[in-house]
């Protein structure tokens, strides 16, 4: 494999690990409603696990409410279901085909929790960079001997993977700063 191509999949595969970081951050409640908090729950329904998106509209009128409205009326007793089981900590209120998540104030203790969880999320994202890393050079290694490739060659493309990699590591460590600083904002 040309040696320009491993770049280019290892930069890939690190950019993918960055979008699951933030993908995970969007469903971190900072006290402010938002959709990302519920839409991918899943709900047993029709005999089926679906994701709440795809049973419902979800929409956020207020600052601190999100609004759940089935497509299917048939639907709301199991959407209302999987909303009190989830890990949210949230109790819907069902108002015939709508159902209301009130978000409370978050106490110091769960602000706490969530900034532990953001940790382990932006610790599960650096192994999917490192992880990345390690194929990068391995892909290296093994066309430096295969291809024929000088050891001046193969030591500059590990150079560019490392630098790849410190600077996907420096942009989860900033992302991390910023959604920990939300959470603790009151």
């Amino acid at each position: 494999m040309d040696p320009d191509e491993i770049l280019l999949e290892t930069e890939s595969a690190m950019e993918k690990g960055y979008d699951y970081l933030t993908h995970e951050f969007a469903a971190v409640r900072t006290g402010k409603a938002s959709p990302a908090l519920v839409e991918n729950i899943d709900v047993e329904a029709y005999g089926v696990s679906m994701k709440l998106k795809q049973l419902a509209m979800i929409t956020t009128p207020e600052p601190r409410l999100v609004v759940v409205q089935p497509f299917d009326g048939a639907t709301t007793r199991d959407i209302e279901k999987a909303l009190k089981e989830s890990k949210l900590g949230i109790n819907p209120v069902t108002d015939g085909k709508l159902i209301r998540l009130p978000i409370p104030p978050l106490t110091e203790d769960r602000r706490r929790d969530l900034v532990k969880a953001v940790k382990q999320m932006s610790e599960e994202a650096k192994i999917r960079v490192r992880s990345a890393r390690r194929d990068g050079m391995d892909g290296i290694k093994k066309a430096g001997k295969d291809g024929g490739l000088a050891e001046d060659a193969v030591e500059g493309y590990e150079k560019e993977i490392q630098k790849l990699t410190d600077s996907f590591v420096k942009k989860i460590d900033d992302t991390t700063a910023l959604k920990e600083a939300d959470i603790m904002k009151v």
